[in-house]
């Protein structure tokens, strides 16, 4: 009996550091939508104070040359995660892509539809013959049309006038009168900063129906189902410890590129995104995403409607 249980023991030792060798041998690529910023959050603190390690994956971070690349690139099995947008990530399974959710980093929307607080534009039915600065154009019609015909202004009531990346300027200048784009927690502090108060109108308040700003999406067809588990476990301990220590963690959030992350307007900004980041990364509601793109297709943005079962897996 002895010698049963100490093979016994023996083969589930061995069989739990044979397990323990191939998960520290799991390795991913993430490409993120943008430059490192407070948005990414989770993710560089996951990094920084080794939760991926302790969940026995390798995660190398990288950074895009052009935006409009990484989900692309997960498509066509070039890297293995990408961050993107739920909207996005729709658009894409609509067209085809072979791309699945696998977790959430952004749980709101961050985008608004901005004007300067100065008495002008008090509410949406104020934006009636003015401008409206995008940065790029795209579902404007949709999501701004909603927007507007919530407070008896059409679509055709405004002028859209593309003004790049130059948003915040271009609010500021007085070139237009609003910008779609702006985000709650970057564009908000940027005028704070240069000396002007802005007024923000929120989508979901406006008929667009709520969605996740940030997701990481992967191959549907290959991907690593085990790597993907072990990195939203470390994408979740890492997110607690943000909210339990949000001075602390950016502290050392901002350690990993000091030169470019350890400014006021990345701090103001970090603040703000707090009570934005999934405290779930893992966790889905599908009649969120299904919710969303029916209004897409309703709105004639995407020609197919996909369902959210076929590309949002459970990863618990």
């Amino acid at each position: 009996m002895k010698t049963t249980l100490k093979i016994s023991a023996l083969a589930l030792a061995t069989s739990l550091l044979s397990a323990n060798v191939l998960a520290q041998d799991k390795k991913l690529t993430l490409m993120l939508d943008w430059f490192v910023n407070p948005n990414h959050g989770p993710i560089v603190i996951a990094k920084q104070r080794g939760y991926f390690e302790q969940q026995g994956v390798e995660v190398e971070i990288q950074e895009p040359a052009d935006p409009s690349m990484p989900p692309k690139l997960v498509a066509a099995g070039n890297i293995d995660l990408a961050i993107s947008y739920q909207p996005s990530l729709t658009i894409d399974v609509a067209a085809g892509l072979p791309l699945i959710r696998t977790a959430t980093l952004i749980a709101t929307p961050l985008n608004t539809l901005m004007v300067l607080d100065n008495g002008e534009n008090n509410t949406l039915a104020d934006l009636k013959g003015k401008n409206i600065g995008i940065a790029i154009a795209g579902n404007e019609e949709a999501t701004i049309g909603t927007m507007l015909r919530q407070q008896g202004v059409e679509f055709s009531d405004v002028n859209i006038i593309n003004v790049g990346w130059a948003l915040s300027s271009s609010l500021a200048s007085g070139k237009v009168d609003a910008i779609w784009g702006g985000l709650r927690n970057f564009e908000t502090n940027q005028l704070a900063l240069e000396g002007y108060q802005s007024k923000a109108f929120f989508p979901e308040e406006y008929g667009v129906p709520a969605y996740d700003e940030l997701v990481f999406v992967a191959n549907a067809k290959h991907h690593d189902t085990q790597a993907i588990k072990a990195f939203n476990k470390a994408l979740e301990q890492a997110t607690t410890y943000i909210v339990n220590h949000p001075q602390a963690s950016w502290q050392e959030f901002v350690a990993y590129s000091p030169d470019t992350l350890n400014n006021e307007l990345n701090q103001r900004a970090w603040n703000d995104t707090l009570t934005r980041f999934a405290l779930r990364p893992s966790a889905v509601d599908r009649k969120r995403y299904d919710d969303y793109a029916e209004f897409m297709y309703s709105q004639k943005l995407i020609k197919t409607l996909p369902k959210a079962v076929d590309y949002v897996p459970e990863f618990y």
